[in-house]
C-alpha cells in the first residue's frame, strides 16, 4: 500500500526544507539571472511565472519524483479514460469528456458517452438560440428578458462566476440573476422588480432534491402562478430544469422537452461544462460557450501529454505541495487583478476545499499530513486595502496567486496601467519586503513571501476555460499525491442530513445548546 511519508522524495523534501529555511527568494535571482526564463511556462493562452517561490532546482526535482511515486501519469489516464476513480461513490470522473472537442470515444461501463454529450450540447444550442433571438415566447407571447438561475454550490458558483467574468459578451437584452441561499431575502430581492411574463427560471439540481434549491424553486413557482393567476400549465414556457432526476423535474411541472440532462459522472463543482452551463450559453451565446470548452480542452491536452517539468497544472500543484506540506502554509490567497473575476476566489474555494478537504486516504485510513489549504482572496486592488497589511507584516505565511490578463483597456489606459503596475508591485513587495532593512520596526516588512503570477492572453471565453481547467487539474494532482479522493464530499452531506432530521425529531433529542437555540428561534 502506498504511504506518502515513506517515500524517499518526501524525506528528501523535509531535509531540503530544513536546509533552505533561511534562503531568500531574491538571492535566487541574483545567483541565476535567467531564473524568470527558466521558471515561466505557457500553454492554452495562459502564462505562468512561478519564479518568485522559495524553490530550487533540487526542490523541484524532488517534488517531481513525489509525483512519479504517486503514479500520477497513470492516474491522469485513468481519469480521462473513464475509470471509476471516485471509489466511495463508484463513479467515473468525466468533466473532461464534456469538453472533449476531438470527439474521441470515452467509455463508461463499456458505453461511449460522447453521443450523449453531443446530444446535450445540441439541446443547449437550440434552446439558447431561441431565447437569445427572442423566438422563445412566454405564455403571453412576450420574449424572455430576465433569466433566474436557481441552484447552489456547483450549480450556482460556476455559471455565476463565468457570466460575471464574461460580462462584455453578455446579450444586451437579457438580465441574469442567480439565487442560491435558502434565506428568502435573496429570492425576494431577485424577484422584486421582474415581470413574470418576461422571466425564465432555470432550476439546477442533479438530484432535484437539494433542500435550498427545492425551496427556492417552489417559491419562484408560487410567485409566478400568483402573478399570472393561472393554472400550472403556464409554467412550461417559464421553467426549465437541469438534472439527472427527470421524473422529479417533470413532477415539479417542467415539460420533459425542457429538461436538460446530467449524469452521475459529472461532479457539481466540475459541472459548468455540462448543462449546468446553460446560463452561460444564454448569456454569451452558444458559440462562445463552445470556445470556453475549447480552451479547457486545449489545457486538458497539455495536461495529458506534456512532461511534468513543463506541465502547468502539475507545476502549480507541486508548488502548492511544497508550501502546504513543507513550509507550513495553511492557506492560499488568490488575487485576480481583473474586476470581472471577482467571484473567482469563491469559485476556487469550493473547487479546492470541497475536493481536497479530507483527512482519510482512498483506503479509509487516517492521514497525518496536511491536505487542502484554506482558499481565500479578493480582486486587486481592493485586497490591498483590506488584508495585504496582514500578509506584509502579520505572522501568517500565505502563498499568493496573482491573476491578470495581457489585454489592455485601450479606452482607459491609465486604469489598465495602474491595475497592472499594482499587481506587479505587490508581487515584488511580497518578495523583497522593505527597501530599507534598517527601517523602524513598525515600518519593517520582512518580504520573502512567495507568489505565482498567471496571465491570460485576454479575458475571453477560451482563456477563461483554460484557466478553470488549470485549477481543476492542479487540485486533482494534489489529491493524487495526498492519496485522497478529490471527488466525493461526505462532509457536505452531513449537515444536509442533520437539517432534515432536525425538522423531524423531537427538540429534546438534541444537546442543551441546540435545544436552547431552537426555543430562541421559536423552532422547538
Amino acid at each position: 500500500m502506498y504511504n506518502l511519508k515513506d517515500a524517499r522524495a518526501w524525506c528528501e523534501l523535509e531535509q531540503l526544507a530544513e536546509r533552505h529555511k533561511n534562503d531568500r527568494i531574491i538571492d535566487y535571482f541574483n545567483q541565476q539571472p535567467d531564473r524568470f526564463d527558466r521558471m515561466s511556462k505557457q500553454a492554452a493562452g495562459l502564462f505562468l511565472d512561478y519564479s518568485k517561490n522559495k524553490i530550487t532546482a533540487e526542490v523541484l526535482s524532488a517534488l517531481l519524483e513525489l509525483a512519479n511515486n504517486a503514479q500520477l501519469k497513470a492516474k491522469i489516464e485513468q481519469m480521462f479514460s473513464g475509470e471509476k476513480i471516485n471509489q466511495t461513490e463508484g463513479r467515473a470522473v468525466l468533466h473532461t469528456a464534456l469538453r472533449n472537442r476531438n470527439n474521441k470515444p470515452v467509455l463508461v461501463d463499456g458505453q461511449n458517452i460522447m453521443p450523449l454529450i453531443n446530444e446535450s450540447l445540441q439541446h443547449i444550442e437550440r434552446f439558447s438560440e431561441q431565447v437569445r433571438s427572442g423566438s422563445w415566447l412566454g405564455y403571453t407571447g412576450k420574449p424572455i428578458k430576465n433569466i433566474v438561475n436557481i441552484g447552489i454550490g456547483g450549480s450556482d458558483l460556476g455559471p455565476s462566476m463565468v457570466c460575471d467574468a464574461l460580462y462584455d459578451y453578455q446579450h444586451p437584452n437579457l438580465q441574469f440573476l442567480f439565487v442560491s441561499s435558502v434565506d428568502s431575502a435573496q429570492i425576494n430581492k431577485a424577484l422584486r422588480y421582474l415581470d413574470h411574463r418576461e422571466t425564465l427560471f432555470i432550476v439546477s439540481s442533479k438530484s432535484f432534491t437539494t433542500l435550498e434549491t427545492q425551496l427556492n424553486a417552489e417559491s419562484a413557482k408560487q410567485w409566478f402562478l400568483d402573478a399570472c393567476q393561472s393554472a400550472d400549465q403556464e409554467i412550461s414556457k417559464h421553467f426549465v430544469a437541469v438534472t439527472a432526476n427527470l421524473d422529479a423535474a417533470e413532477k415539479f411541472g417542467v415539460a420533459r422537452q425542457n429538461i436538460f440532462q446530467l449524469w452521475d459522472w459529472v461532479g457539481g463543482r466540475f459541472s459548468l461544462w455540462s448543462s449546468i452551463g446553460l446560463p452561460i450559453a444564454l448569456c454569451i451565446g452558444y458559440q462562445k460557450f463552445v470556445e470556453m470548452l475549447e480552451g479547457a480542452h486545449e489545457l486538458d491536452q497539455h495536461f495529458q501529454t506534456v512532461p511534468f517539468e513543463e506541465n502547468l497544472p502539475v507545476l502549480l500543484a507541486l508548488i502548492g505541495i511544497w508550501h502546504i506540506n513543507f513550509q507550513a502554509a495553511d492557506s492560499q490567497a488568490v488575487f485576480p487583478y481583473d474586476q470581472p473575476l471577482h467571484i473567482l476566489p469563491a469559485f476556487l474555494q469550493q473547487l479546492d476545499m470541497e475536493s481536497n478537504g479530507k483527512s482519510v486516504d482512498i483506503h479509509g485510513e487516517k492521514i497525518d499530513y496536511a491536505t487542502a489549504p484554506i482558499v481565500w482572496g479578493q480582486t486587486g486592488s481592493n485586497g490591498q486595502h483590506a488584508f495585504f497589511q496582514l500578509m506584509h507584516q502579520g505572522t501568517r505565511f500565505v502563498p499568493v496567486d496573482f491573476i491578470g490578463s495581457l489585454a489592455k483597456d485601450s479606452q482607459n489606459s491609465k486604469h489598465s496601467r495602474a491595475l497592472h503596475t499594482n499587481m506587479l508591485a505587490q508581487a515584488e513587495a511580497f518578495m523583497l519586503g522593505s527597501e530599507n532593512r534598517l527601517a523602524a520596526s513598525h515600518q519593517y516588512c520582512a518580504g520573502n513571501k512567495p507568489s505565482n503570477t498567471i496571465l491570460l492572453d485576454s479575458l475571453d471565453p477560451k482563456s477563461l476555460g483554460a484557466l478553470i481547467a488549470l485549477y481543476e487539474h492542479k487540485i486533482f494532482v494534489q489529491g493524487v499525491i495526498w492519496n485522497i479522493n478529490s471527488f466525493d464530499q461526505w462532509g457536505v452531506q452531513l449537515g444536509k442530513k442533520l437539517a432534515v432530521k432536525m425538522v423531524q425529531q423531537n427538540p429534546a433529542d438534541h444537546d442543551s445548546s441546540t435545544v436552547g437555540l431552537l426555543k430562541k428561534l421559536n423552532l422547538g
